[in-house]
């Protein structure tokens, strides 16, 4: 399943070109491990050797994966989300700065579940959000908006959305296949993990064999937007998203209040 989404010469990610990223593609994997009886640090060192990704972001990952960089090298980092045994993660065969944690909105509602979070790495000159967002439609589509306000210049936010339908995200493109990724039955299959970027461009996407995860790898091939679009992008879509965000944390503020005085 393979979609090509931009032409051009293939010219793959040098770590030491620092002044020169246009034109580099960068390989970038993710893939949701299903926490515990899902994908194991064999398998994900597995898929590392057969698609040699340059950064690799993981959902649902457990501390065995701590064992990743004795299988294969490179350099790894994890971070759990509060009160479960799995977290985030992110696998790179490259020198990568430790992510920076952004703490995502939460809902107010009894039975929440703990605070997600997204996992910010700085590589190859793009911001990239590795992210396991929540399930409510309207939660996780202002986590997503939470993010894009957080990063500068390019970005790609990617990882499982818990996004049923569509996702739009002012100044951000839908990067990822189209295909579903995720098979929680024989049934039925939806579209969960997805990429949304911003001043970058897709050279190739395609979802992966799934192992024994419930979901789909994604892989993308990603590299620096150039040109004038680029540049006149970046100023429209910050306001936009700075007065959508104000609109739409003023509505979560709304229910948030109507959902306290009920329970009062």
């Amino acid at each position: 399943m393979t979609d090509d989404c931009a032409a051009g010469q293939q010219v793959f990610f040098d770590p030491e070109a620092v002044h020169d990223r246009a034109g580099q593609r960068l390989r970038i994997v993710s893939w949701n491990l299903l926490r515990l009886v899902g994908a194991g640090v064999a398998d994900v060192a597995r898929l590392i050797r057969q698609h040699r990704p340059d950064l690799l972001v993981m959902q649902e990952a457990t501390k065995e994966l701590a064992a990743l960089p004795g299988l294969v090298g490179g350099h790894f980092y994890r971070e759990p989300l509060h009160g479960r045994v799995y977290g985030l993660a992110v696998w790179s065969p490259h020198p990568i700065p430790r992510p920076k944690i952004l703490p995502l909105p939460v809902s107010t509602m009894p039975g929440r579940v703990p605070p997600r979070l997204a996992q910010i790495i700085r590589f190859g000159g793009v911001s990239f959000a590795n992210v396991h967002l929540s399930h409510g439609q309207f939660l996780n589509r202002w986590q997503l908006l939470h993010i894009a306000r957080s990063l500068e210049g390019p970005a790609a936010i990617i990882g499982d959305y818990n996004a049923v339908g569509p996702v739009k995200l002012p100044g951000f493109k839908d990067l990822g296949p189209r295909q579903s990724t995720h098979s929680p039955t024989n049934v039925i299959s939806f579209r969960l993990d997805r990429c949304m970027g911003r001043e970058v461009q897709c050279a190739t996407k395609r979802v992966l064999q799934r192992g024994p995860s419930d979901h789909h790898p994604i892989f993308l091939e990603l590299r620096l937007a150039t040109g004038e679009n680029a540049a006149a992008e970046r100023p429209r879509s910050h306001s936009f998203i700075q007065r959508r965000a104000k609109r739409l944390i003023g509505r979560v503020s709304r229910l948030s209040a109507h959902a306290e005085r009920r329970r009062a």
